[in-house]
């Protein structure tokens, strides 16, 4: 027995989500230098404090002898994949091996069945060196160790800005021929009125167009409501999006990409989504929308020096796009799933 005492999170309780999120941190950071991806402090807080109509997520606090040792989380889709539940679970650096971990999980396994899922998720990172299976990482042994299969690896690049003189404008011009009658728009903040349906449609469909591996998984929903209500939280957390997209010769978008920074990590920045409709590809739209926005990128928010990616490692064209503008390997992503019977 672990002796593990599990407690829901109060996330409106300052002082105890703050010691939730120290956890969860250093564990982050225990994985090795720049393996993980952790969310900051304010942006979790805001996540915890207005979950909206997506999703319902929840916090557990493990103790032992009154000291927090163990951080779960749990989110249940509610528009879509509504048999779905993601989880998370760290363990302070210094009280591992001890069981906290396994109990923390079976936990929060035990609240997706009352939530009726049966298809259980968790990712685990690793340093790039240990290789797709990341055997002796912690993250990938609780998994495995509990029933979880590999499901997808990923691989987390890194490119740092800016791009070297040239290259950007190489890739532009060689693309262009493929698309010459596509038009490329880019922008900071919301995305427009006009263009709202058409980026629900695709951002939607970032998760299964993209090589899912052995995951089960259905499209999101495509409701323009929930891309409104993602962005006032955002905003929230202190996140600014950049976004830049393909529109066909019907004025019809069939490719974007989106980056996102914080205020919260000053000289970073996130490659979300990118995606081009199958119809579109072999266009060199993909390449053409991500330098369009990493030009945006450079020419708004000049002070960021690193920017990160994440791409399944059986995606040969994405990776081909992203490894053709400079990024370089850094770390692994293990996307893990159970399925309950």
């Amino acid at each position: 027995m672990s002796g593990l005492v599990v407690t829901p999170l109060d996330a409106g309780d300052r002082a105890e989500l703050d010691a939730w999120h120290a956890v969860y941190l250093a564990a982050e950071h225990a994985t090795g230098d720049d393996v993980g991806a952790p969310w900051q402090l304010e942006e979790v807080r805001v996540l915890m404090q207005g979950p909206g109509t997506r999703a319902w997520s929840a916090g557990f606090s493990g103790r032992v002898d009154g000291e927090l040792v163990c951080a779960g989380w749990i989110r249940t889709p509610m528009l879509d994949n509504l048999d779905r539940a993601e989880l998370s679970v760290h363990t302070a650096p210094g009280r591992t091996r001890q069981g906290y971990a396994t109990a923390m999980l079976a936990h929060l396994e035990q609240v997706a069945r009352e939530r009726g899922r049966s298809v259980l998720t968790g990712n685990a990172c690793w340093p790039y060196v240990l290789g797709p299976d990341g055997a002796g990482s912690p993250g990938r042994e609780l998994a495995r160790g509990a029933g979880y299969d590999l499901a997808l690896g990923d691989v987390k690049r890194v490119l740092r800005l800016p791009v070297a003189d040239g290259v950007l404008e190489r890739l532009a011009a060689e693309a262009a021929p493929h698309h010459r009658d596509h038009e490329l728009r880019s922008w900071v903040g919301p995305v427009p009125d006009e263009l709202l349906a058409d980026w629900a449609r695709l951002d939607a469909l970032v998760e299964t167009e993209a090589p899912t591996g052995d995951l089960t998984l259905e499209p999101a929903t495509t409701d323009p409501a929930v891309v409104r209500e993602a962005e006032a939280m955002l905003a929230a957390q202190g996140r600014t999006s950049y976004h830049s997209v393909a529109l066909g010769p019907d004025g019809r978008m069939v490719a974007f990409t989106q980056v996102v920074t914080t205020v919260h990590e000053p000289g970073r920045a996130y490659q979300w989504g990118t995606l081009v409709e199958r119809a579109a590809r072999g266009r060199r739209l993909g390449i053409a929308v991500k330098v369009a926005n990493l030009r945006l990128l450079e020419a708004e928010a000049p002070g960021i020096r690193l920017l990160s990616t994440y791409n399944a490692e059986v995606n040969a064209p994405m990776v081909g796009v992203n490894e053709g503008i400079g990024f370089v390997p850094v770390a692994r992503m293990g996307e893990f799933q159970r399925l309950l019977t």
